[in-house]
């Protein structure tokens, strides 16, 4: 047994004195013996008969077998980067030098061109502008006119939104992108309503959105939408972890719908689910939106009934879109003539913001939970103003000063109620 026992320990240990490591052999090479290796291998990896050379260089080394041999050629020609010296007063030295010398010789003069541009400019400014005021002023009254100029940024808009993707910098990108958005909206709608100017065209838009013309609230509301939700949807294809645009996209969209000239006719009969009592004193715009939010309220049920993820950014931004409508609509100066109708949309309002509340609470949804606590803080706010107006005026010096102070402790009570309900999320 003892004999067996020596025999493997013999054998094992043959096995390990026969391992090889190429780095550990390479570091104890000179630099002659690396390269005649080098060269080797460069002779072998060429289809060249590199065994001439070696049985030439070969008795530079101890005893080395042609398995190592070929191991350490290999490990060196993988790591190795050659570096090439020209010698000393040779004709290639003497382009090297020559070549730096002429690179600091451009460097200079290109320093020393900079500089005496900048002194020519600083003496003939005043007269170089004066020549292109006179020669030029045909071209620049084209370039920045009204028209050209609206066009100019309209393609300024699109870079913006295409160039912004490219931006790795998640603010600098976002503002990039939103500007390109703007630029794109409002200068579209300056073309198709012929209104080069914000003040005119938005005054154009409010006299197309009730007019006759449905061809013209198409051009002028919709087609803007129209290219703002397209530029969305390439921003969403090239960078599609920017949630911010997933939410966006439903509003362009829905300016889109909502602006079918096909709803304005159908406001008699939709308005009715919001507005039930007869009121000639409603201004025509509280009409429109109170058709819009019942179409939005559909849209958004629509959704929900579906249950399915993919539809849980539309659906949050149909809801804050849809308490938004519903904080504008519940104002008391839409109905000053006539409170029934202000007293029903309080009911149907806290009715839609508590049942928004549990619903996202069921769905543990943060950013609904936000969107309904913020959509009810600032509910409750208003109400505060409005309410106390029915028996006393705020306009009052001493009844304002106790208003805001009984505002702070309203804000209070609501960041401690906020801080409640996000226990319970959150625990």
């Amino acid at each position: 047994m003892k004999k067996i026992v020596f025999f493997l320990f013999l054998f094992c240990t043959s096995l390990f004195a026969k391992e090889i490591y190429p780095t550990e052999q390479v570091a104890s090479l000179n630099d002659s013996q690396k390269k005649i290796l080098y060269e080797f291998a460069v002779l072998r990896n060429s289809g060249s008969d590199a065994n001439v050379y070696w049985q030439q260089h070969k008795n530079q080394f101890s005893t080395i077998s042609d398995t190592l041999r070929d191991q350490l050629a290999n490990e060196i020609y993988v790591n190795s980067q050659v570096v090439y010296i020209p010698v000393k007063n040779s004709a290639v030295q003497l382009w090297m030098q020559t070549q730096s010398l002429t690179n600091w010789m451009l460097y200079l003069a290109a320093f020393i061109a900079i500089c005496a541009i900048i002194g020519l400019l600083r003496n003939y400014w005043s007269l170089l502008i004066d020549i292109l005021i006179k020669q030029f002023a045909p071209i620049f009254r084209l370039l920045f006119s009204v028209i050209l100029l609206t066009y100019e940024l309209f393609f300024l808009g699109i870079v913006f939104v295409i160039g912004g993707c490219y931006i790795e910098e998640m603010t600098l990108r976002t503002v990039v992108i939103h500007l390109g958005l703007f630029l794109l909206w409002s200068q579209s709608t300056a073309i198709f309503t012929q209104k080069y100017l914000v003040k005119k065209y938005i005054f154009e838009i409010r006299n197309t959105f009730w007019g006759s013309n449905k061809w013209e609230v198409v051009k002028t509301i919709c087609l803007p939408a129209i290219i703002v939700t397209m530029a969305l949807l390439y921003v969403l294809y090239k960078i599609p972890d920017d949630v911010l645009y997933n939410y966006e996209i439903v509003v362009s969209a829905m300016a889109v719908i909502c602006a079918l000239p096909v709803w304005r006719s159908l406001e008699r009969y939709i308005s009715p689910v919001l507005i039930p009592y007869k009121d000639t004193f409603i201004e025509r715009s509280v009409y429109s939106l109170t058709a819009c939010v019942v179409l939005a309220l559909i849209i958004n049920g629509l959704f929900i009934g579906i249950n399915n993820s993919l539809f849980s950014y539309i659906i949050v931004a149909l809801t804050s879109l849809l308490i938004i409508s519903f904080l504008l609509l519940s104002l008391k100066e839409n109905f000053k003539h006539n409170y029934k109708n202000y007293y029903y949309l309080q009911f149907i309002t806290v009715l839609f913001l508590v049942a928004v509340l549990f619903y996202s609470f069921y769905i543990h949804s943060g950013e609904m939970i936000w969107a309904s606590l913020v959509g009810t803080s600032i509910y409750i706010i208003i109400k505060y103003w409005e309410i106390p107006t029915f028996f006393i005026s705020w306009k009052r010096s001493k009844t304002s000063t106790w208003g805001f102070l009984g505002m702070a402790v309203l804000l209070w009570l609501l960041a401690k109620g906020i801080l409640y309900v996000s226990g319970i999320m959150y625990v």
